[in-house]
């Protein structure tokens, strides 16, 4: 379960019930802000039309705010539950249990209580009086069911205009737990992703491939960024050794076929630990342009989920993050490099031609094929 700020509660644009009922709310998406008085059946019509429902407690004591949670998991809802109002850390669980996604914080309340309070007590604490399974139980069964386009179909629904670090959350704590990593090269905007997800979990595992073929600013930097962040579980892919030797003998493949070097250097690396993961994080945007101009912000490829969180940001927001954040810049970016992959075939990018421009500048090709389904990457028949 997520821990907001109180003032978080801005990002998600939630209308008090009598504006919507009054048709002053959004019409679609958004979301409804309740007290937890309100009854279930009051809110029933609307939830087909709302991604998260935030419920206020007036009072600690002033259980109709659980029972409100778990009656709207029962009727269905599948969208967004975050608690806000007097509540303590000695509820934090319970809450978890019959349905909240996230409590929003009050100013003095003290983070760290209830960071301790997730974490010690047993999620038998405070039991219901029957043995329904909780909520957090049925989703991970669900999940172990769901068909993988159903669940993108899903999170797409929930969370296709939900801040990123929302959707990183919600994914590496709950649609993908123990089952999500971060793919990253490591290049001109890596910080960004790398930074949100060390702030939910720095265990996250990192896969980088390495193909031998890296700037040495890349190595340098990554080096850098990866202590600066604390990130602990940062994974090294490598092409493997005797493919290396039959087909990359002199190490020029890069010169006589970018596709075939891609796919003994990146490609098959990748493929070889796809079984571990779920999901895969990625820093893709739209901005990139080319395939990615319509890039949601959950996708399925052979099986695999990937989530783009930063997929409708803009180069302002870029810029905006950096800034805030004090993230140090890959040192290659003030070189004119606004996308870097390998030294053979990364150049500057061309003034006003996208932030892609330098990759394989010679070639009619976007992509390396780690983004690119199985089919895509077979060679054409003869």
């Amino acid at each position: 379960m997520r821990l907001l700020n109180a003032a978080a509660l801005a990002d998600f644009h939630a209308d008090e019930l009598s504006s919507f009922e009054a048709g002053e709310g959004r019409a679609n998406g958004g979301g409804l802000r309740v007290r937890g008085d309100v009854g279930a059946g009051r809110l029933k019509p609307h939830l087909g039309a709302v991604e998260r429902v935030v419920v206020e407690f007036p009072a600690f004591r002033d259980g109709r705010g659980l029972s409100l949670a778990a009656q709207l998991r029962e009727q269905g809802y599948e969208g967004e539950l975050i608690a806000t109002g007097d509540l303590l850390p000695d509820q934090a669980q319970h809450l978890k249990r019959v349905g909240f996604d996230a409590v929003a914080l009050n100013d003095d309340a003290v983070e760290g209580e209830w960071t301790k309070a997730l974490s010690t007590f047993s999620l038998n604490y405070q039991p219901t009086a029957r043995s329904a399974a909780p909520v957090w139980q049925l989703r991970r069964e669900r999940h172990l069911t769901e068909a993988p386009a159903d669940r993108v179909k899903r999170l797409n629904a929930q969370f296709r205009t939900a801040p990123a670090a929302a959707i990183l959350e919600a994914a590496i704590r709950d649609a993908f737990e123990g089952r999500i990593a971060v793919l990253s090269s490591f290049g001109a905007e890596a910080a960004i992703i790398l930074h949100l997800v060390s702030k939910i979990d720095p265990t996250t595992p990192v896969l980088f491939l390495d193909t031998d073929r890296h700037f040495a600013p890349t190595l340098q930097y990554r080096d850098a960024l990866v202590k600066r962040l604390g990130l602990t579980n940062v994974r090294t892919l490598t092409p493997d050794v005797a493919e290396a030797a039959a087909e990359d003998a002199d190490g020029n493949l890069w010169a006589k076929n970018t596709d075939a070097c891609c796919a003994l250097r990146k490609v098959r690396p990748l493929a070889r630990v796809r079984g571990d993961f779920d999901a895969l994080i990625t820093g893709r945007k739209r901005l990139h342009g080319g395939g990615r101009l319509h890039l949601p912000v959950y996708e399925v490829q052979d099986g695999q989920v990937k989530v783009n969180p930063l997929a409708n940001w803009t180069a302002e927001q870029v810029e905006a993050y950096f800034e805030a954040n004090d993230l140090p810049r890959h040192p290659l970016v003030e070189g004119g490099y606004s996308s870097i992959g390998c030294w053979p075939c990364t150049k500057p990018s061309a003034g006003g031609a996208g932030d892609r421009s330098g990759r394989w500048a010679d070639e009619a090709r976007e992509e390396c094929g780690i983004h690119l389904p199985f089919e895509a990457l077979k060679p054409a028949a003869a």
